[in-house]
């Protein structure tokens, strides 16, 4: 599959079909795993010095922390990645039900404050937490009349033009801005570029929102045992041919196979520095180029002793949701003292400007205006994540921005010829998830698999790659603490 010579040269027939996988994250493992299990020759190339892509465990600290995806999307049967979660017998704890407002986590497991350290009411929480769902089922109505696209933000003020019983004063107001950028926390994008149309076609599973106690690592190492998998291997050029595909990387060398799958991130196809020949069909540039990619990075704080309130979430509400913020508890879900800060959209960005100690020094500043009167010590260690600016993921997420339709997913998805493509930013079901990246790698997997035999007329020999296995159990969930 590698060719030493860096003149073009012709594919060799080997025993077994043989694919390139570019990327090493969810995607792109689940994708190699099935094919080097149906007896394909598989390579994956990756450009980081560590396999995971935007799951990144980091162990610095002792204990293992998220700085990417913690969460699991759907704690049940029906979630692709339950099963293989469930088989390593690793914890999650439960953060939201099934029917939260704010997706991964309950109204309840908060502590809201203002900016002046006061605890907001648990009752006012609960009743602004209905009133922000009720403006959401408005916006439904908004989105019928209208016949183009307009942001969510758009839409929430048309709302409360209409329905004054809707409107908030004074403190009430602020903890709904809260909820909002807790929304927009989701998406990792400001609610003034998310579509009204759009921002609720994403299949939530049931079972409620885990977190991972122990990190996703464990899971991609399961998945990529055994793989040949070259780190340090940036691909800078995807060349189709009638007869397979050669891709080169960035120190020159080649690598040639029957078939690739794509798997890089959407902020990296949208920064062009992989060139494909020929060129990407105009339809499939589209999608890439109108597809939103949002930013959402953590700031984790380290503390010799807790002096925070044993709740799962820290919130300062404010007169707009870019002035509030939130702060995910570790020590509810693992024992350990410390916090994430989690800034997103424009606030991650500006934040993202700064150093790793400014950034932290940004995070605990907010900390204590939450809590002023409790003894804080500045953080003993901080982890600051950069998914914006690093050139190998360049954001976080995808997401539908105004006026795009929501089928730029699928577009997105659709391969080409013997190239084919993964990712969260192709799963139409399930965006932005790491149980949509890996479905999205399976099915690849099985679309390059019947592709590749169909060419060889050897349909028979090898096994489906997505065939059932075990009976399917569901990961074990940590009741709250």
């Amino acid at each position: 599959m590698e060719s030493e010579d860096k003149s073009d040269c012709q594919m060799q027939r080997v025993s077994s079909p043989s694919v390139i996988v570019i990327g090493s994250g969810f995607a792109g493992i689940a994708a190699a795993r099935a094919l080097h299990d149906a007896m394909f020759q598989v390579i994956v190339l990756e450009s980081r010095d560590r396999i995971g892509g935007r799951v990144h465990t980091d162990y610095s600290s002792g204990f293992p922390v998220d700085l990417g995806a913690s969460w699991l999307h759907g704690v049940c049967k029906e979630n692709p990645l339950a099963p293989v979660i469930g088989r390593l017998g690793l914890p999650l704890y439960r953060t939201s039900g099934d029917n939260s407002v704010l997706y991964d986590h309950d109204l309840e497991s908060y502590a809201l404050y203002d900016l002046d350290g006061n605890q907001v009411p648990q009752e006012l929480v609960s009743k602004t937490g209905e009133t922000f769902e009720s403006i959401l089922k408005e916006t439904d109505l908004v989105r019928q009349e209208f016949s183009g696209d307009m942001s969510i933000q758009r839409a929430i003020s048309i709302v409360l033009e209409r329905r004054p019983d809707l409107r908030l004063e004074g403190l009430a107001h602020k903890v709904l801005q809260w909820c909002l950028c807790r929304m927009e926390g989701w998406f990792a994008a400001d609610a003034d570029t998310i579509s009204v149309k759009c921002w609720d076609q994403e299949v939530l599973l049931p079972g409620g929102h885990g977190f991972m106690v122990r990190g996703y690592l464990p899971v991609i190492n399961t998945l990529a045992k055994g793989l040949d998998i070259r780190l340090g291997h940036r691909v800078t050029k995807v060349v189709r041919r009638y007869n397979g595909v050669k891709v080169t990387v960035e120190d020159g060398r080649t690598f040639i196979a029957d078939a690739a799958v794509l798997t890089v991130p959407l902020g990296v196809l949208k920064s062009n520095c992989i060139k494909f020949e020929p060129r990407l069909p105009k339809w499939k540039e589209e999608a890439i180029n109108d597809l939103g990619i949002g930013i959402e990075n953590k700031i984790v704080l380290l503390f010799e002793k807790v002096f925070w309130p044993n709740v799962e979430f820290l919130g300062v509400v404010a007169e707009t949701s870019h002035g509030c913020s939130y702060f995910l508890n570790l020590h509810k879900a693992t024992g350990h003292s410390a916090l994430v800060y989690m800034p997103a959209g424009q606030l991650a960005r500006d934040i993202e400007k700064l150093s790793d100690e400014a950034a932290a020094n940004v995070a605990f500043t907010q900390l204590l205006k939450l809590l002023p009167n409790a003894s804080a010590s500045p953080p003993i260690q901080y982890l600051v994540s950069h998914w914006g600016t690093d050139k190998n993921s360049l954001g976080s997420y995808s997401y539908d921005t105004v006026g795009k339709s929501h089928d730029l997913y699928e577009r997105l998805r659709i391969p080409l010829d013997n190239l084919f493509f993964a990712g969260e930013a192709t799963s139409i079901d399930y965006p932005g998830s790491v149980h949509g990246a890996y479905f999205t790698g399976l099915m690849a997997a099985e679309d390059c698999r019947m592709r590749v035999l169909e060419r060889y007329g050897e349909l028979d020999l090898f096994q489906p790659v997505m065939g059932e296995e075990v009976p399917v159990s569901a990961p074990i969930l940590i009741s709250r603490m």
